[in-house]
């Protein structure tokens, strides 16, 4: 006869040995493999990733339903829209570092090209979208920006952020930079300036600034990430502010970035939390609703960064900032 003891010890063991059958069964088929591999550092919509597999939408369900009851994907609502994202923590503490292991051998794995070219289809589409946002509204995007969060709100904790641990003062780079208000600073604390923006009106809106305000050591270049990893150019500093949430792809952004760092370089990332005001994609042109702090922190992992200081504002109107700096991390 079994003790309680030994009884309890097997019946545990019976349980573990379940939860791991079941996580092998989900990822132990070709697709489902190939969907985690799609979810490594983005998410999509049903209707996505049944484009980009080719399948239909009650065949994609029903495949995401057994990766979400294994806990191999979380879900996240945005208005009528569900999108999926790998989950990188399972609930079973038990089988974190199995999963954790899966999803780095799934990752070196090969993605088919027709899925590469059909992803690459749905994010130029994306950023498309937010790229003729911002040129039909550039004049107006302000007072709709401050709906969420003007530069008032964050400003100055990014200025004195920037100023207390930036100590190489040759180059710096922003990133999306608005209206040019932080523009003004950078142009003061660096020997060269670089502001880089997608959108021809914004980047129109810099210029007019930078003249206004006597700003002479800034060049402009229209294009994003991937367009200023042409001029083999590397920086001190960089700053993202409120940009991520408005490109169709924010970890290759911060991957762009580790490239553009020099040694011993800081990034400065300035982003909502992640919240629920879908609104904010007709006004604002977002196309993501904010980010989990854990989610940047996983991008800049991967792209070589490291985690540095962080500081969280909330908002009367709800929504919570997050300013997070990450170095370069030692090669």
């Amino acid at each position: 006869m079994l003790s309680s003891s030994v009884f309890s010890e097997v019946s545990r063991a019976s349980i573990d040995t379940n939860a791991i059958t079941t996580l092998c069964k989900a990822a132990g088929d070709p697709l489902r493999m190939q969907i985690l591999r799609v979810l490594q550092q983005n998410s999509y919509g049903v209707m996505e990733l049944c484009e980009v597999f080719d399948i239909r939408q009650s065949a994609m369900s029903h495949h995401l339903k057994i990766l979400a009851n294994a806990s191999l994907v979380a879900t996240r609502r945005e208005g009528t829209s569900i999108f999926y994202r790998r989950n990188e923590l399972n609930s079973d503490i038990d089988l974190q570092a199995l999963q954790t292991s899966l999803f780095e051998t799934i990752d070196n794995a090969v993605l088919d090209l027709n899925y590469i070219n059909r992803l690459n289809s749905i994010n130029t589409a994306r950023s498309e979208a937010s790229v003729s946002f911002f040129n039909r509204n550039a004049d107006r995007f302000a007072s709709n920006h401050d709906l969420i969060a003007g530069w008032d709100d964050y400003g100055e904790s990014i200025e004195t952020a920037m100023l207390r641990n930036q100590t190489n003062l040759n180059n710096a780079l922003e990133i999306g930079p608005g209206y040019g208000q932080f523009l003004s600073t950078l142009s003061k604390q660096f020997n060269n300036v670089t502001a880089l923006d997608s959108s021809i009106e914004m980047l129109d809106q810099c210029k007019q600034h930078a003249k206004t305000h006597n700003l002479e050591n800034i060049d402009f270049i229209l294009g994003d990430t991937s367009r200023a990893l042409l001029d083999n150019k590397q920086y001190d500093f960089i700053s993202i502010n409120m940009v991520l949430h408005h490109n169709s792809t924010p970890p290759d952004i911060i991957s762009d970035c580790a490239n553009l760092l020099k040694a011993n370089g800081i990034l400065m990332v300035t982003e909502l939390c992640e919240h629920d005001q879908e609104w904010v994609k007709n006004s604002c042109g977002d196309i993501w609703l904010g980010f989990l702090p854990e989610s940047l922190t996983r991008w800049a992992k991967k792209a070589g960064l490291v985690d540095s200081n962080s500081l969280y504002i909330t908002q009367r109107n709800g929504f919570r900032i997050q300013i997070r700096q990450f170095n370069l991390a030692n090669p």
